[in-house]
């Protein structure tokens, strides 16, 4: 399947292009023409020709843009369209050879030149002592973590946040609306679970990877809320092109009846994980108001994921644990994810407490004595 193509329509009704529109669109006239047939009169039959004209003039422009009609009763099929290519906002105090994707991944690629990690950060998450400082702490306390910060590269979603991760000596990226009044959205402030800036910050996020794969480059993107305290490197599988983190692990890395967050995930640059963001990201569409993660949750049961080949693997929580299911093992923990939580303050208490329940167990001298004291203001129970 060629990168940028939509999967072939094979006339099944639901496979991929959501079904014969034209066949459905003349059909739905044929009935109003047999429906107003004994109503007679010239004024009638004049009416019912601007009827089939209007279905025929709906029918073209539907066929013309990214959203054909989609099956509600079953497991939802969409097409995979071309999706619009990425360009940062050419933000004035930046320069366009500083904000320069390509070259900011090249600097940052790994020694396979080919894996970085990426974050996204706005100006509400960057104020002294927030969530961004504790990520970065996790970085720098962590066993083994210590030289992947220079792998990092920070996407800022707004001026400040760029200039905070400049201060930080990363790999930094100004990601289009800068909230300047040149750019397209404004994200510098809280973004509120379910609201209409998280919800587009995150669709924004999921059109950015995409790039990112179309460029080559694998990438483990990870939420700055998602604290990491040993390398992932090697608890990823080796055979999986997509690899996403767990709310709820059912112990068997291939059910996909696990419940996944998609706030942290390791993808591999291939032709099935470009594919599958294109067709993820139209998701947005046929979904309105849902966010990235509902919308994996209902297309991970297409038809389309296993025709591309996609190897999906959810990651164990004993490894990739959070506050939804917290790994139990501090020998073994891998991250820390500030999920189950709502509440900007809440999330900072909770996570400044993994950050002290770790530095006591690297104290201790990974004697395995020390357990969690977190979730306290978060957690499954402190949700609704």
């Amino acid at each position: 399947m060629d990168i940028g193509s939509n999967p072939k329509c094979d006339g099944s009704f639901f496979k991929y292009c959501g079904g014969d529109h034209r066949k459905n669109h003349h059909s739905m006239a044929a009935a109003n023409v047999h429906h107003h047939h004994n109503f007679g009169g010239a004024v009638v039959k004049i009416v019912l020709v601007f009827m089939v004209i209007g279905l025929t003039f709906v029918f073209v422009n539907k066929s013309d843009n990214s959203t054909p009609f989609v099956d509600r009763s079953s497991p939802p099929s969409f097409d995979v369209v071309e999706a619009v290519e990425f360009k940062s906002e050419d933000l004035s105090s930046y320069g366009k050879e500083e904000n320069n994707l390509e070259n900011t991944l090249k600097r940052a690629a790994m020694e396979d030149q080919k894996t970085v990690i990426i974050t996204t950060l706005n100006a509400a998450w960057t104020e002294p002592n927030s969530i961004f400082d504790l990520f970065l702490e996790s970085f720098k306390i962590g066993d083994r973590t210590q030289n992947l910060l220079k792998h990092l590269v920070v996407v800022a979603l707004d001026q400040k946040a760029y200039s905070r991760c400049l201060e930080a000596h990363l790999h930094c990226f100004a990601l289009a609306g800068d909230g300047s009044g040149g750019g397209d959205e404004d994200f510098s402030g809280l973004a509120y679970f379910m609201g209409g800036k998280y919800l587009k910050i995150m669709w924004k996020r999921i059109d950015f990877l995409r790039t990112v794969l179309e460029m080559g480059y694998n990438f483990v993107f990870s939420d700055a809320d998602v604290m990491w305290l040993r390398d992932p490197f090697p608890r990823f599988y080796p055979d999986g092109d997509f690899q996403i983190a767990c709310d709820r692990y059912n112990h068997n890395s291939t059910d996909l009846g696990n419940l996944p967050n998609g706030g942290f995930t390791y993808v591999k640059s291939n032709n099935r994980t470009i594919q599958f963001y294109k067709f993820w990201y139209n998701g947005k569409d046929y979904f309105p108001g849902k966010h990235d993660q509902d919308v994996f949750n209902l297309i991970k049961f297409d038809p389309f994921i296993s025709d591309i080949g996609l190897g999906i693997r959810f990651l164990d929580t004993a490894y990739f644990g959070g506050f939804c299911q917290p790994s139990k093992d501090l020998d073994l923990v891998v991250t820390m994810h500030a999920n189950c939580c709502i509440g900007f303050e809440k999330k900072i208490h909770d996570i400044a407490m993994v950050i002290d329940d770790w530095k006591r167990y690297m104290g201790n001298h990974n004697s395995g004595r020390v357990s969690w004291t977190v979730p306290r203001e978060c957690g499954l129970n402190k949700t609704e």
